[in-house]
């Protein structure tokens, strides 16, 4: 069966369930598996957790599956920019599980790569260390972290070919490449779908063997800007002159 599928509801067909976990790529609202989210929120599936860096925003992203109550823990290592979810976790309806940044993509990648723990440096003596196994190596403190290994990623792709071979873009690779890895299932939505051969082998950076099915996104798709933020140009740039 071809891993191509005509939308995103289609492709989701039969894997999603309450109480799963979900991985969902990509950095703030960069590179975010979007069409697939809102796939996710149409089908009602409840009591998710959710791996991500980030929450979204209160309008995108996985703000979307906080508005409808969706999930009941995040995985995470920033959600400061959702209001939704710093309500819900205040008032006690939403799980948190806080990770730093390079904790929780090692976290990530050694699911993917069949590792069940690690130890690390970052975290000992916080918060973060606490209820969880510490030992001595060449005279340090490190404590021990589990790796992450879910039911589901959704991942973004700029180019994938129909045999699954991905290609990310730029900031849209910090986590969606780890992710693609380190699940039972890995849908992808892809920005140019291109026929096998026509991706120079060195240029993959996920082999088609991670991922199991796949949409093309249509052409126009949106893909929003958390923060703008521009330069103002000097006057006599502006005026045409030269500077």
């Amino acid at each position: 069966m071809g891993k191509v599928y005509s939308d995103a509801k289609a492709a989701l067909s039969g894997v999603l369930r309450d109480g799963m976990m979900i991985m969902s790529g990509g950095f703030g609202l960069c590179g975010i598996p979007s069409v697939l989210i809102e796939a996710i929120r149409e089908s009602g599936v409840r009591d998710l957790t959710i791996v991500s860096n980030n929450a979204g925003i209160d309008d995108a992203g996985l703000g979307l599956l906080l508005q409808t109550r969706q999930v009941r823990k995040m995985i995470s290592s920033y959600v400061g920019e959702n209001r939704i979810f710093a309500e819900q976790f205040l008032a006690g309806e939403l799980e948190i599980e806080f990770n730093p940044q390079g904790t929780l993509a090692e976290r990530i990648r050694a699911g993917g790569a069949g590792i069940p723990a690690f130890f690390t440096r970052t975290g000992v003596g916080t918060e973060v260390a606490k209820g969880k196994e510490t030992r001595e190596f060449d005279g340090e403190t490190y404590v021990m972290e589990r790796g992450l290994f879910a039911d589901l990623s959704i991942v973004h792709a700029w180019m994938g070919d129909t045999e699954g071979n991905l290609v990310y873009r730029k900031t849209a690779r910090n986590f969606n490449p780890m992710m693609a890895t380190a699940s039972r299932m890995t849908v992808a939505q892809v920005e140019h779908l291109v026929k096998p051969g026509e991706i120079n082998p060195d240029h993959i950076h996920t082999p088609g063997i991670f991922i199991k099915r796949m949409i093309a996104l249509p052409p126009g798709f949106e893909k929003r800007i958390e923060q703008r933020t521009v330069r103002k140009r000097p006057a006599a740039a502006a005026a045409g002159e030269e500077v």
